[in-house]
């Protein structure tokens, strides 16, 4: 599991060096700086999982810093006050910190409000991760085009590279009849002659993995005469 790395902005020395001990016994990777200065020096040289940001900082202050962190990114972003109000709260949260501790504190929390901001950011960076890939879905089935595989209810069905080719042209003009001629063409370097006849096979063969009944296909089915046609909202 990869380590994280948090970065303390705190010009108190000795917050700073028990924030270091104490997260550093948690199983984080801990930098500490005392002021915006440093902490845009060590940002700009190293990779960063959270920041911890003291409010009144000298020179820049914190609200000041973490608008500039939220303009340039998402990382997140946890602010400590002395003061403990709850307009400085507010304000916190408003300029883009991701939560708030008022001083004192008691560093178990810290330690829970940490993990808990870290387990957020990684779903919703998974998530994020899900939408860019290229899925299409119809009826039980998932196929991804990044991963070139095929899921039926979380199970894996298995493939081969001409299967997938075809069902991808398929998933990608749905409701439409397409002729042999016009899904050869779509094969890429598919070699053929007049009388090629191995489009019926290869759909022969993926009707059998994704058919409930093959014979009587609700997904592809035979437009006589003309080729093939991919329903993929039918599930009958």
């Amino acid at each position: 599991m990869e380590t994280k790395q948090i970065l303390v902005v705190d010009d108190d020395a000795g917050l700073r060096e028990l924030l270091q001990e104490y997260l550093t016994a948690q199983g984080f990777q801990v930098s500490a700086v005392a002021d915006g200065v440093a902490m845009e020096a060590h940002l700009a040289g190293h990779a960063v999982n959270l920041v911890i940001l003291d409010l009144m900082l000298p020179g820049e202050d914190g609200l000041s810093l973490a608008r500039k962190l939220r303009v340039q990114g998402d990382l997140p972003i946890i602010m400590l006050s002395a003061r403990g109000e709850d307009v400085d709260r507010i304000i916190g949260l408003e300029v883009g910190a991701d939560d708030y501790l008022a001083k004192p504190f008691n560093p178990r929390e810290l330690l829970a409000r940490i993990r808990a901001l870290l387990r957020r950011n990684e779903k919703t960076a998974s998530v994020g991760e899900m939408a860019k890939a290229e899925v299409h879905r119809f009826g039980s089935f998932v196929l991804n085009m990044d991963a070139r595989d095929l899921h039926q209810d979380g199970i894996a069905v298995p493939l081969t590279a001409g299967e997938f080719n075809l069902l991808r042209i398929f998933v990608e003009h749905p409701n439409r009849v397409l002729s042999r001629d016009a899904i050869m063409d779509m094969l890429k370097g598919y070699e053929r002659s007049p009388f090629d006849r191995s489009i019926d096979v290869r759909v022969t063969r993926l009707r059998r993995k994704i058919e409930d009944d093959p014979n009587s296909p609700a997904y592809i089915r035979t437009v006589w005469g003309e080729g093939y046609l991919f329903v993929p909202s039918n599930n009958a």
